[in-house]
């Protein structure tokens, strides 16, 4: 899963992506980089390892001048780390400077790569993003519009994805919408972003959601809807991103992400109740689901779980004090709030289940007298292939296992997940959703998985 904001038309564009980059950072803490075009249409790039804050800084985006700019957040399920395989991507093409950035993954793009370096494409790095690259450069077609279509056209999977080609930048969603993308208007420019959160930051004003197969070419404000991409048998927006990856302030898919999400746990309240005397989140992509399921029982919702949210990737090794540890450094309980009580626990997934066992653990310490595990969506039975960091499914606790035996397994009096028939009833207002991490349905085509290849590396 990654984050991409770009700027058109507006002074100090690089700053503006650096901004834009701060709101997505949920979406990716891998690695960051900004791309920049001057008024010559050079394009010049700062990649970093980690967050936008750990070496882009005032000094750097300095460096980055002109009104076009292109920004990217990094978090990869396959391909490989390192700035070799860190956005923007930047090339010199016969158009001009060219850079790009994406968010998603292209479910042929092994195949595609086979065949691109049987023709003597060389490839930098590992990513599925760089075969999107080469085809836009060996397309025949007669001008930068038509060549982007016509790469875009040969992608399988999703993709929603910025390009800049000099002082024009291009913007464009897979056919089936896997990923959000969305414009907004700043100072008589363009800023498009993965999320509306981003727009928020920087002082957009929303303009639109780029549409599902949309290819629009944008030139300060000037915005220009190109020939769409060859239409998908329906439309599959990602039901994950209203579930877990979207920050709640944002609009995705024309749904508030907080209204989808206290939606969800009103819904999970009405599927499974229980006798409890407080709710509690797991904090914080859990918190809208807990006050929908306290909204609907009228049970109270409390503070059971404070979350630090300046724990570093490195710090002391698990097995120094526990195999309970990246738990306990990440959370803890509130004792007063817990103690002798009977407590519902509402997250929202539940992937591997180790995670959950370690807080359950913990809130039994705290004397909790029983706990109920509410699932504010179906279980995870599948792996995905669309672009989010999913285990195998060998390692997937609800393909493994049945509901009654994950209850025992986490230590939990009682264990209840929304259902499938539930969730999209919450959001049927919005139309179908890609839910194949619960169901199995994979509306794109797995190429590289059918072809015996391994499977495309996300952005």
């Amino acid at each position: 899963m990654c984050g991409i904001v770009g700027a058109s038309g507006v002074h100090g564009a690089a700053r503006i992506a650096s901004l834009g980059l701060y709101a997505l950072q949920h979406r990716g803490q891998e690695a960051a980089g900004i791309s920049a075009v001057d008024d010559n249409g050079v394009a010049r790039v700062q990649k970093v390892t980690g967050q936008i804050a750990d070496g882009i800084d005032d000094e750097v985006l300095r460096g980055l001048p002109g009104d076009t700019a292109l920004g990217h957040t990094r978090y990869s399920t396959a391909g490989g780390g390192g700035l070799v395989n860190a956005q923007p991507i930047v090339v010199r093409y016969h158009q001009g400077d060219m850079a790009l950035v994406h968010n998603g993954n292209i479910t042929n793009a092994r195949t595609l790569r086979a065949e691109l370096v049987e023709e003597g494409a060389i490839f930098q790095g590992t990513i599925d993003s760089e075969v999107i690259v080469h085809l836009i450069a060996r397309s025949r077609a007669g001008n930068p519009d038509e060549e982007i279509r016509e790469a875009l056209s040969r992608l399988e999977g999703a993709f929603s994805v910025l390009i800049t080609i000099g002082d024009t930048m291009y913007a464009a969603r897979d056919a089936r919408g896997f990923r959000p993308l969305v414009l907004g208007r700043l100072n008589g420019g363009m800023v498009a972003a993965s999320e509306t959160c981003a727009l928020d930051l920087v002082g957009a004003r929303f303009h639109c959601e780029v549409p599902p197969g949309a290819v629009i070419r944008i030139r300060g404000t000037e915005v220009t809807e190109l020939e769409p991409l060859p239409p998908a048998p329906r439309q599959a927006p990602c039901i994950f991103e209203l579930i877990y990856f979207a920050r709640p302030d944002s609009n995705v898919f024309g749904k508030s992400v907080d209204r989808a999400r206290r939606a969800f746990g009103r819904q999970l309240a009405r599927e499974h109740p229980a006798d409890a005397d407080c709710v509690f989140s797991v904090p914080d992509s859990s918190n809208s689901a807990a006050l929908g399921f306290a909204e609907e029982s009228g049970i109270p919702l409390e503070l059971g779980l404070i979350r630090n949210h300046y724990v570093g990737r490195t710090f002391i090794h698990p097995e120094q004090i526990g195999r309970d540890f990246k738990v306990r450094v990440k959370y803890n309980p509130v004792r007063e709030v817990i103690e002798g009580k009977r407590v519902i626990v509402v997250d929202d997934s539940l992937v591997r289940g180790t995670t959950s066992k370690g807080l359950i653990s913990l809130i039994r310490d705290a004397g909790a007298r029983e706990v109920h595990f509410r699932v504010a969506s179906p279980p995870v039975t599948n792996p995905c292939f669309y672009g989010i960091d999913m285990p195998t499914k060998q390692e997937l606790i609800g393909a493994r296992m049945a509901v009654g035996d994950i209850a025992r397994h986490l230590n939990v009096d009682s264990l209840g997940y929304l259902s499938l028939e539930g969730m999209h009833q919450v959001v049927s207002e919005q139309g179908p959703f890609c839910d194949a991490c619960f169901s199995g349905d994979y509306t794109a085509p797995l190429v590289d998985l059918g072809s015996g290849l391994a499977a495309a590396s996300t952005c």
